[in-house]
């Protein structure tokens, strides 16, 4: 592997995508196929990141009533009433299988105002508009600060969201880890797609072993 993409696992920090209650729960009003199925991986890998004192960001999406904040695909859907990752809803929350406790609750106001909320030691939600973790948020600049130099990505609907913000992540220098069992909605053709821009490609038990500690 290349000296220029390998990952640092001594600086990664894991990015949750989108993992909220709406999206994941069977029956939910936009539960995406697959997603409940990998959350016990991605509960794996939170729970070996918190272990290691390696810091967590749960990246996710809320959605205002009026739809003013949605992205164009689903925007008249919400403004005919859809209640989708409605703030303050239960729906928007993280799935309690990736809370570091049961008491966490999102915050919507600070999140919607581009602050980042700390649920835990080294653990943080942050709110993105869009598809990409990058895309109008501090996301970079926040893990700068912390020193961090590798993403590892996993979550909900590869072909959206994990997938643009690994490629958000390239374009800004990280160094890439996805992991598939811990994601929804992965093909075979994305994968090999993104080991092309460099990405290591770990199952969740493959890169727990790898952190330090």
């Amino acid at each position: 592997m290349s000296e220029y993409v390998e990952p640092h696992w001594d600086r990664a920090a894991l990015l949750t995508i989108d993992v909220q209650n709406d999206f994941t729960r069977p029956g939910a009003p936009a539960e995406i196929e697959g997603t409940a199925d990998a959350v016990p991986e991605m509960r794996r890998l939170a729970e070996a990141f918190r272990s290691a004192g390696a810091p967590i960001v749960h990246v996710v999406r809320l959605y205002r009533a009026d739809g003013s904040n949605v992205d164009r695909c689903r925007r008249a859907s919400v403004e005919s009433g859809a209640a989708i990752v409605r703030p303050g809803s239960d729906g928007a929350e993280l799935v309690a299988a990736l809370k570091p406790s049961s008491d966490v609750r999102l915050d919507p106001a600070t999140l919607l105002e581009g602050g980042f909320q700390a649920v835990g030691r080294r653990e943080w939600v942050a709110y993105k508009p869009r598809w990409s973790a990058f895309f109008r948020t501090g996301l970079e600049a926040f893990l700068d600060a912390r020193s961090v130099d590798t993403v590892v990505v996993c979550g909900c609907n590869f072909p959206n969201c994990p997938r643009t913000t690994l490629y958000g992540a390239s374009q800004r220098d990280f160094r890439l880890v996805f992991v598939p069992d811990a994601t929804s909605g992965t093909d075979d053709r994305g994968i090999a797609e993104l080991e092309g821009i460099g990405a290591t490609v770990l199952e969740a038990a493959e890169a727990v072993e790898r952190l330090p500690g």
